[in-house]
């Protein structure tokens, strides 16, 4: 689930990644986090798609 908590956390890791660079501890809590926020958002993209409906047009 993606909160607020977890999207200031993975921006924080990206500017401090951009400015000081990561110790392995950070970059494997980044990819941890990369991936549950990756994964949500293609479960909520899954979920629009499903919800489409093809209408024939009945000229």
């Amino acid at each position: 689930m993606i909160d607020q908590q977890l999207i200031n956390r993975i921006n924080e890791l990206a500017r401090k990644k951009k400015t000081v660079g990561l110790t392995e501890l950070e970059r494997k809590e980044q990819q941890k986090l990369y991936k549950i926020y990756l994964g949500a958002i293609r479960g909520q993209v899954k979920q629009q798609l499903s919800n489409i409906r093809f209408v024939e047009d009945q000229q």
